[in-house]
């Protein structure tokens, strides 16, 4: 991929991330932080479509990424709406303060700019690369497609769920999450590897850094092992939960005999 286009989609995307950094601090919430995200790689796979040589593979491929993109910042911004700093922030505000704010900027935005701008390198090379549509490309595009439908339902059953009072303290075990306990992030990561799919023939081999790195991140860095950290403690029926449902990858329920065993 053209240097130029890695440096210009760096800036950009470095841009955004300054100024949203700027906003936490009025704000006192570095938590936002997570509804930009999806826009900082966004506006990087969109510098690598504007320099592209643009076909029916590329713009295909390209709205796929706006539309997950999108639709990923407006889930967490409308989820975290008139909501106080995030608890797993709130953490990391404790553990570096004082002087957390200036930390913030290199710690927070300019980490999630690097992960943002490692993750997205895959459509730099798809973009730049002007091949025709392939039945694997078609493959690649449905992997991607059916993790975006995935994770969306899971996010939006998960909304659902939470906007009834009656369900507050209660765990969510129901649609997709009665196979997963985590079927968002699943869904996620098979976006991610649909990207790779794209490039796995053709792309450089440390392309697969982006999709390992997606998939580390949800399992074990900020997703999985993050969110369930205490979780048994405030929702006791958590413990039932977590001896009968997969973690990441979905499947059928498990059953509990009488001794309490799986």
């Amino acid at each position: 991929m053209n240097i130029d286009w890695y440096v210009t989609a760096l800036l950009y995307a470095g841009i955004l991330s300054f100024f949203t950094w700027v906003v936490s601090l009025v704000k006192k919430d570095v938590s936002i932080v997570d509804s930009v995200w999806s826009l900082m790689m966004l506006v990087m796979v969109s510098v690598y479509f504007y320099n592209a040589e643009t076909g029916f593979r590329e713009i295909l491929i390209y709205l796929l990424m706006l539309m997950w993109a999108l639709r990923l910042a407006a889930h967490i911004t409308l989820r975290s709406w008139g909501e106080s700093e995030d608890r797993r922030y709130q953490e990391i505000r404790n553990k570096y303060s004082p002087n957390f704010e200036i930390k913030s900027l290199f710690y927070i935005f300019v980490f999630q700019l690097l992960l943002a701008s490692v993750i997205t390198l895959p459509m730099g090379f798809v973009l730049e690369s002007e091949q025709p549509l392939s039945w694997f490309d078609v493959i690649a595009v449905i992997l991607i497609a059916s993790g975006f439908v995935f994770e969306s339902i899971a996010d939006y059953q998960l909304y659902q769920f939470k906007k009834d009072k009656n369900n507050q303290g209660k765990v969510m075990r129901q649609g997709l999450w009665a196979y997963s306990r985590h079927p968002n992030y699943f869904g996620e990561t098979v976006v991610w590897w649909g990207v790779y799919s794209l490039v796995m023939t053709t792309g450089p081999w440390y392309l697969l850094i982006s999709p390992l790195l997606m998939t580390y991140l949800l399992l074990k860095f900020s997703g999985v092992g993050l969110m369930e950290e205490g979780i048994e403690e405030r929702r006791p029926e958590y413990i039932e939960y977590r001896l009968t449902t997969n973690a990441f990858i979905p499947g059928p329920r498990k059953q509990i005999n009488n001794a309490g065993n799986v």
